[in-house]
């Protein structure tokens, strides 16, 4: 017979039952369907991190609000909230904001506009103005509404260089202003300077004027009658309009209440009278001067 003992599978079994029992000195003697829990530990690699965890979680809590209370939280010693975070990065902002605005205080429109960081800021503080105060009667993009002027189409009522733009911010329109900008224009209908046959004929005319073919008949001959005898002192014997009276360009076909006969009979019988609210002492110098170098911008501005 030969010797079981000396067979390889019964070496290899007892050289793994060797091994079992070597490794019981490191279980924590659990085991579950034959697996064994080895009682081994952490790396030290790991220990080492999680020691500078908690140390930097004690230091947190020292420094930084972090344990709650009956009003939230403690302060820390620092103090630190999200609102003095804020008012730290605001007060960077301030403080560079002041620089930009020092110079825009004492310097011309024209010396603004040759800097070109300061214009840059200018023109970013104009836009916000704008929506905040303006974009309800002119509309987000300035594009103006029926009785509001589009300010982007660069055709001026009352001038539109830098300075006619400024002055009108700071007084405004028949804005009840000492220094406002007011013209009239006559209500020829109601005060019964022309009777309703004679606006109608007017009307002809005015629309001929902005027309791309050239129109005439029995109404338009009267209509350019009754506008030399009435009209032309504001609107100019060319009808191009007077800037320094407010009054319109009537060739442009650019028209504030509407071109259609209804709204130029309303205009001729009752007048319009348009009001703008001055912003002088409403809105500090510096963001008026902001206002009207971005209104100047948007249609490519008057020199």
């Amino acid at each position: 017979m030969s010797d079981n003992k000396n067979l390889p599978e019964n070496s290899a079994k007892n050289n793994q039952e060797n091994s079992v029992h070597e490794n019981d000195a490191n279980t924590t003697g659990h085991e579950w369907d034959g697996i064994r829990e080895y009682n081994i530990g952490a790396p030290r690699w790991w220990l080492i991190v999680w020691i500078i965890c908690i140390i930097w979680g004690v230091g947190y809590w020292f420094f930084y609000p972090a344990i709650p209370n009956a009003h939230g939280s403690n302060q820390g010693a620092l103090k630190w909230s999200k609102y003095s975070q804020l008012e730290e990065s605001q007060q960077e902002i301030t403080e560079k904001k002041a620089v930009h605005l020092e110079k825009i205080s004492r310097l011309s429109f024209q010396e603004i506009q040759q800097d070109q960081q300061l214009m840059e800021f200018a023109l970013n503080g104009g836009k916000s103005a704008f929506r905040e105060n303006c974009s309800a009667c002119h509309g987000q993009g300035a594009q103006g509404a029926k009785g509001y002027p589009n300010l982007n189409d660069d055709d001026w009522l009352w001038g539109g260089k830098i300075e006619d733009i400024y002055q009108t911010l700071l007084y405004g329109i028949r804005s009840g202003h000492d220094k406002a900008r007011a013209n009239q224009m006559p209500s020829f209908g109601l005060d019964k300077v022309l009777k309703k046959d004679e606006i109608n004929s007017t009307i002809e005319y005015v629309l001929s004027l902005s027309s791309k073919t050239q129109q005439t008949s029995n109404a338009i001959n009267l209509g350019e009658t009754i506008f030399k005898n009435n009209c032309v002192a504001c609107h100019g014997v060319d009808a191009k309009g007077n800037q320094k009276l407010g009054a319109p360009n009537l060739t442009d076909a650019i028209w504030l209440y509407g071109n259609n006969k209804e709204d130029l009979y309303q205009t001729i019988y009752f007048a319009r009278a348009g009001v703008m609210p001055f912003w002088q002492n409403r809105l500090d110098d510096n963001t008026i001067k902001q206002l009207a170098l971005y209104v100047h911008s948007l249609g490519g501005g008057i020199k």
